[in-house]
């Protein structure tokens, strides 16, 4: 995952869509420093559950990691991550309604590692009696409904895709 930020850094600070930091554009790297081990059980401990195993690997890799465009959302640092429902619970009310409360009740479980403040989420929804895996989604109301991703690697794949394919259309 290490070298997948790394490219996608790189993209980012080539492509120069976005305002980026002088640091973040010298050094080529759009994270910070890594979270120790402490940190990650005592944020498990809060929220009483335990992250994927992907998920801890990218906080070892950084603390964070800023978006590389605007369509992207930013990884918040650990200290800010929470449950959804204590960050933007009028969005959880808002997909409650007839027909779609599955997404309602997916978004009151969820935690939101990425895009506090933004137009988009990254959200990680832990597992329960009908889902035995972590669930990953991109959400976005500019978006229609939920973006899945099997883990954190397919998304940022998936965001290095797309930006290689900005590089070649310009």
């Amino acid at each position: 995952m290490n070298s997948l930020l790394k490219q996608i850094s790189k993209k980012a600070v080539e492509l120069a869509d976005f305002e980026f930091t002088q640091e973040q554009t010298e050094n080529i790297w759009l994270g910070t420093k890594p979270v120790s081990e402490t940190e990650i059980k005592l944020t498990e401990k809060r929220l009483g559950i335990e992250f994927p195993t992907d998920y801890k690997q990218f906080l070892s890799i950084t603390n964070g990691f800023s978006a590389p465009n605007d369509i992207e959302p930013t990884f918040e640092p650990i200290n800010k991550i929470d449950f959804l429902k204590n960050i933007d619970s009028f969005i959880i009310e808002a997909y409650s309604i007839d027909g779609i409360e599955n997404i309602g009740n997916q978004l009151e479980q969820s935690i939101i590692v990425g895009g506090i403040n933004q137009e988009q989420y990254f959200l990680l929804i832990p597992p329960n009696s009908t889902n035995e895996k972590w669930k990953y989604w991109k959400f976005a109301n500019w978006y229609p409904g939920e973006e899945e991703h099997k883990d954190l690697e397919s998304y940022f794949k998936e965001v290095l895709n797309f930006m290689n394919k900005q590089i070649e259309t310009e």
